[in-house]
């Protein structure tokens, strides 16, 4: 199987990206501000002042939902490892995507 030169560029591209990653966390952060259930609350006034910011990081474990809360030095202590995550994802998938290229330039597939 032989790459054409920008499909091995590509490839050394995506190898030296990878290789500069660092540990990786999955799933998503949600930081959101809400009102509680007490009629007389601050945050029922007009204009509201509603409770948090509450920081939330979701992700599935074992085919199950699991939440954290984390708090304003966790989620900056973390960003970069959640970041690390997304830019993995988004490598491998240029690796699929090098890959389909790959086999479809193969003149093997026009017989």
């Amino acid at each position: 199987m032989q790459l054409s030169a920008r499909q091995a560029r590509a490839l050394e591209r995506i190898r030296g990206e990878l290789a500069g990653l660092g540990p990786c966390l999955p799933g998503s952060v949600v930081v959101r501000t809400g009102r509680c259930g007490k009629a007389a609350c601050k945050c029922r006034a007009n204009p509201p002042r509603l409770h948090g910011p509450f920081r939330s990081w979701t992700r599935k474990v074992a085919n199950k939902t699991v939440t954290r809360l984390l708090s304003e030095e966790q989620l900056a202590d973390y960003q970069a490892l959640f970041d690390d995550h997304r830019r993995l994802k988004a490598l491998v998938h240029e690796l699929e995507a090098l890959g389909l290229d790959i086999v479809d330039a193969d003149s093997r597939w026009e017989r």
